[in-house]
């Protein structure tokens, strides 16, 4: 059986203020045209395929329309559960209605658990989608009060699973949480507090494959079976090394057997350049660029206005930065930021000007800001 895992399309959203509607619509033709090609048994999307739980228009259509041709046209079933971001109960409206034209949607945890079957030339292979669930669902499904931790949850979650499932069958676990050991990026939303988030990979033994959905790069974790897909698209400059794409997962007879990554080509590209501002003014002038861009500023004097002049040649521009070199004179508390309550105008003006300039104030720099300083004093008090 062939698998194409993929999770987090984050439909209609907002990355520094620029709508990704457009990007995520080249993908998503690219997918289709991938399936219509060489389709799979079965498209798994393993949650937060939008991103905020009341999802504008432009976003709704793009997923019906996708859903319509894969479904309808292509014949290929689709198993679609929530994630975190999405509104659960608004995803499962209208759920069972679809079932029979191949569309399986799962927007809240259920007992017994969601049990699919499909087949191939070995037999059934069968699905369980657990869609995101907070300690708080768990206890309230269960009636539970034990149930404190997201791996509390899933453990009970996992158990009503194992116990349905026929003995000696394949079975695919789909999954939207935070396994232990996955590496995160700045796109993804926080779940909780400390540990209490964190689910242990130990709890997916015995499982074929475990296609997971939250955490935004392509990995597996603990063993090969377990994996997240990653998200559709670069959500964030944190995300620039990323490759992203979808994991084809192929299972014989015997269970797992192979899994690779299907990449697409993005409209634009998200990367971080840096350099001195005429450079890269100059740089543009010659090769301009459409990317989604973090730019660093390598300059030390002041710059009027550096966006729009940018822009000209790079209008995808979201982060303009100067670079700031460590100054050991700064003073920081413990939590990493200065504490300037504490501190004198001539402490913080030093500090200014070194995270502007990269330098230090000379002393004849220090003289003269110490008399402006005095001087502006003496006519404020003169004055009042």
């Amino acid at each position: 059986m062939r698998i194409l895992h993929t999770a987090d399309w984050h439909l209609g959203r907002i990355f520094n203020k620029q709508y990704l509607t457009e990007d995520q619509l080249h993908i998503l033709s690219q997918l289709e045209n991938y399936l219509e090609q060489t389709p799979p048994d079965v498209l798994i999307i393993a949650g937060d395929i939008y991103d905020r739980s009341i999802p504008p228009e432009d976003a709704i259509s793009l997923l019906d329309n996708f859903l319509s041709k894969v479904v309808l046209k292509l014949k290929i079933p689709i198993i679609l559960l929530g994630g975190n971001h999405d509104g659960q109960e608004r995803l499962s409206f209208g759920s069972r209605l679809m079932e029979n034209a191949g569309l399986y949607v799962v927007g809240n945890i259920s007992s017994p658990p969601v049990q699919i079957c499909i087949n191939d030339k070995h037999g059934p292979v069968y699905f369980y989608p657990i869609p995101y669930a907070t300690p708080l669902s768990c206890r309230d499904l269960f009636q539970d009060e034990g149930i404190k931790t997201h791996h509390d949850g899933m453990e009970k979650l996992v158990a009503e699973v194992k116990s349905i499932h026929p003995e000696n069958e394949r079975s695919v676990l789909i999954g939207h949480a935070f396994v232990a050991g996955g590496e995160e990026s700045d796109s993804e939303r926080i779940l909780g507090v400390g540990g209490a988030t964190v689910v242990s990979p130990n709890l997916f033994f015995g499982f074929d494959y475990v296609a997971l959905g939250h955490l935004h790069r392509p990995q597996k974790v603990g063993d090969d079976h377990i994996r997240y897909s990653g998200s559709l698209l670069k959500y964030s400059f944190s995300e620039t090394e990323h490759q992203k794409g979808m994991t084809l997962v192929e299972l014989n007879d015997g269970g797992f057997a192979s899994q690779n990554l299907v990449s697409f080509t993005p409209l634009r590209d998200v990367r971080k350049i840096e350099g001195a501002f005429l450079q890269l003014l100059e740089d543009g002038q010659n090769c301009p660029s459409d990317d989604y861009l973090q730019i660093t500023l390598l300059d030390k004097g002041a710059i009027l206005d550096p966006l729009p002049r940018l822009r000209e040649f790079y209008p995808n521009v979201l982060e303009v930065r100067r670079k700031v070199l460590d100054n050991p004179k700064q003073r920081c508390s413990e939590n990493g930021y200065s504490d300037f309550k504490s501190r004198s105008v001539d402490e913080l003006f030093a500090d200014f000007f070194a995270q502007v300039t990269d330098e230090e104030l000379s002393e004849e720099q220090i003289q003269v800001f110490t008399k402006v300083v005095n001087d502006d004093k003496t006519f404020a008090e003169g004055n009042g």
